[in-house]
């Protein structure tokens, strides 16, 4: 193999290993031996985060063994728990975008690099990791630090949360009981976007199986870090590249397990903007034809009242798919270098108490939905799984709101009651801009019975209830939702599909004839760029050029 340095015109050669070496790469290793870059995204900052640094110093033990020089750099990493409920949830989905970016600008400007481990663990940055081992196409392993355990049960959680906004805890005491549920460094218990992407990572086949949910701060998590060190080592020697792992049928088997475990909707804004840096397809129809026949297997919140640390012990994200197996492409390749069909005739039956069979599921199909009507005639999403069955089919009054402090400001009036379908716009991803996470508005409106949350905003996985978001095309662009008024009936059936405008045409003309775009401040910086960059939800918020 020709490594990627000894490429370079030998006078720059002998130059760009003489800077390496000035940063403390071995000259004799520069002569020699493959050089793999460790793009980590460790700070102090996520909790996600925190264990990469360490984690990092077991992935170089496992490259150094099989005969590779680990050189580490670092991006950036946002923590969306600490950007929720205020303006800076705006950088999150936007920061996909620079991490992708900066990941490639470091691999491939500097030229040097035969293959690529990518150290990420949560919401926006592991699909920016994903991005970047498609775009850049280097023999590449993901790793992640995995989920922190919980003391208390999801639902003693909730409960505090709860409790202090009706005024019975302090904050204090807010603060010292959910370090009962976030016990540390690692991804959050549940089964939100972190540990969702982690997942997918699994039958995408880009991590070695039963990695994804090995808790944090556990002998397991090291020492399958260092096994991915010498799995990178591997794919370099053999140079298979994430192109020929994340194929079509991959995705496929993504969307599959997506919907077994009801995962987090944000995959569906993160999966098809993978597939366009592979030059693939996968559109919301695509994905909805694989969720209206795969059925739900696992009740981890909020789907449930388990966390992800309990689907690990019970199997993990294997015996999810075991249970799967007649619905997902066996030939497609994992990077320990095995085949998927190979990998689950190695895995033993789960739990049976957290993994249901496929013939006695949770849900026989439709964890995750795309609903389509007036008010989103490009679709809108729900995780069905989430939702209690009194809410499925809803028929509630407009109470509209320009943004979620808006809505954030009602809600301390008491402005919003039984029976109202909430409307939260202007929260696209052009609208925002970036596509706000409205998950503190979801948390707010549960303590309302009957309610709805509709958004062309963006959700947490961790997000219940019945929260329909992602409506395309949105407010800004002038979707139907920018035309909804106060009083409006609003329906939602989820067993149709459906989410409709009980308006009628005639009028839904004359609005639109009458809207006018309200004032804006007019963005700079990255916010201003990316509004003008941005494409829909639908698309996967990715931009066009």
């Amino acid at each position: 193999m020709q490594r990627a340095i000894d490429r370079l015109e030998p006078f720059q050669r002998a130059i760009s290993k003489a800077h390496l070496a000035a940063a403390g790469v071995s000259v004799d290793a520069l002569e020699k031996k493959p050089l793999i870059a460790i793009a980590n995204s460790w700070n102090e900052i996520c909790p996600g985060h925190e264990p990469l640094k360490k984690l990092a110093e077991e992935v170089k033990k496992g490259i150094l063994e099989a005969g590779g020089e680990p050189v580490e750099f670092n991006t950036i990493a946002m923590c969306d728990g600490i950007a929720q409920g205020h303006s800076g949830m705006r950088y999150c989905l936007p920061h996909r975008e620079i991490v992708t970016d900066s990941i490639e600008a470091m691999v491939v400007g500097e030229g040097v690099f035969d293959g690529v481990v990518y150290m990420a663990s949560c919401d926006k940055i592991i699909p920016a990791m994903l991005n970047a081992a498609a775009r850049i196409d280097l023999p590449s392993v993901i790793v992640t630090a995995g989920p922190c355990f919980a003391q208390i049960k999801p639902n003693e959680s909730k409960e505090l949360r709860q409790r202090f906004l009706r005024g019975e805890i302090t904050e204090r005491q807010l603060i010292e009981g959910t370090l009962k549920y976030y016990t540390g460094p690692g991804v959050c218990p549940f089964l939100g976007t972190a540990n969702t992407m982690g997942a997918l990572c699994e039958s995408l086949g880009m991590m070695l199986p039963g990695s994804s949910l090995i808790p944090s701060s556990t002998s397991m998590r090291r020492f399958s870090a260092r096994e991915s060190g010498s799995t990178v080592m591997k794919l370099v020697e053999q140079q298979i590249c994430p192109s020929q792992i994340i194929t079509k049928e991959a995705l496929e088997n993504t969307v599959t397990l997506l919907s077994a475990i009801g995962g987090s909707l944000n995959a569906m804004i993160h999966l098809p903007a993978l597939a366009a840096e592979l030059g693939l397809e996968l559109d919301w129809d695509d994905i909805a034809k694989i969720t209206s026949k795969t059925p739900v297997l696992c009740g981890i919140v909020p789907n449930g009242n388990l966390t992800a640390v309990d689907l690990h012990y019970a199997g993990g994200i294997p015996a999810v798919m075991k249970e799967l197996r007649d619905k997902l492409h066996g030939e497609c390749l994992n990077v320990c270098g095995l085949s998927l069909g190979e990998i689950l005739e190695q895995t033993k039956d789960g739990d049976r108490t957290v993994i249901h069979t496929a013939g006695e599921p949770l849900e026989k199909a439709n964890g995750i939905q795309v609903l389509y009507g007036n008010l989103a005639p490009q679709g809108a999403l729900v995780k069905t799984s989430a939702v209690p069955e009194n809410v499925r089919v809803f028929e509630g009054t407009a109470k509209v709101f320009d943004g979620e402090d808006a809505c954030y400001a009602a809600f301390r009036d008491h402005a919003i009651h039984e029976g109202d379908a909430v409307i939260v716009r202007y929260e696209g991803p052009k609208g925002g801009p970036g596509m706000k996470e409205l998950h503190r508005i979801t948390e707010i409106i549960k303590g309302i019975p009957r309610t709805a949350v509709i958004t062309d905003g963006r959700f947490s996985g961790a997000s219940g209830g019945l929260s329909i978001g992602y409506l395309c095309p949105e407010a800004e662009e002038g979707g139907p939702i920018a035309l909804v008024k106060n009083g409006d009936r609003i329906q939602v059936d989820l067993y149709k599909g459906m989410i409709h405008l009980d308006v009628s045409d005639e009028e839904l003309i004359s609005r639109r004839n009458a809207w006018e775009h309200g004032e804006k401040k007019k963005e700079k910086g990255l916010l201003g760029r990316y509004a003008a960059m941005v494409g829909n939800a639908r698309q996967g918020a990715t931009f066009h050029i």
